[in-house]
């Protein structure tokens, strides 16, 4: 196990949430980013379709170094794995289960979280190498789902909820199998203050804290 994914797995364990920040700025994502972190929350996402989404995880990875893990969300092709990689992204999370940017990921010593929605697209990106599935959008297809296909996958795959899901129904999820969750709009939106994203980051993570596994 590489030191990065020891370094999710530990963090998912403390806290099983990843922050999407969709629609940040490279100006404002410090300031919002500290405003989650201070809630305990580690593994910070900036999709690819937010303004300048690049500078922003170079201007994250440079601020947190290690303190926490930082990536790109709707990653879509080779090229922006590559992109990632250069502005010192660790985290490769996509929407749909793409081979090719898995393994380039993987390649480039990144932790790719792939989208699946069917058995077949859980295991196809299994066997590409993700170990981090990412169930989307996990509303539509339900906890029950998740325990359907949790049987037929490895010991060592590891799911992660996102879309309509949030604290309000954690318990169910991690019972059905998932490990953890992407929260986005419940927790972040440009329109937002910052004292307003951190009083959502501190209620998200105190509801959560009951949920985490010891």
């Amino acid at each position: 196990m590489s030191d990065l994914t020891q370094r999710v797995a530990a963090s998912m364990r403390d806290m099983p949430v990843v922050a999407i920040l969709r629609g940040v700025t490279p100006d404002s994502v410090i300031d919002v980013a500290e405003a989650i972190f201070d809630a305990g929350i580690r593994l910070i996402e900036v999709p690819l379709n937010s303004p300048q989404p690049i500078d922003s995880i170079e201007r994250l990875a440079a601020a947190f170094g290690d303190r926490a893990i930082v990536g790109a969300g709707t990653v879509l092709t080779t090229a922006a794995v590559d992109a990632v990689a250069a502005s010192g992204g660790q985290l490769i999370v996509a929407p749909n289960t793409d081979v090719a940017v898995i393994e380039r990921a993987i390649g480039r010593g990144l932790l790719p979280l792939p989208g699946w929605a069917t058995a077949s697209e859980a295991l196809t990106a299994y066997a590409a190498g993700a170990r981090y599935l990412k169930l989307f959008p996990a509303s539509t297809y339900g906890a029950a789902h998740v325990k359907g296909v949790r049987a037929v996958l490895p010991a060592d795959a590891h799911i992660i909820a996102v879309g309509g899901v949030g604290a309000n129904d954690a318990a169910a999820w991690l019972d059905a199998g998932v490990i953890g969750f992407g929260v986005g709009s419940e927790l972040y939106r440009p329109d937002r203050s910052i004292d307003d994203i951190a009083g959502r980051a501190r209620a998200l993570a105190a509801a959560m804290r009951p949920s985490v596994p010891t």
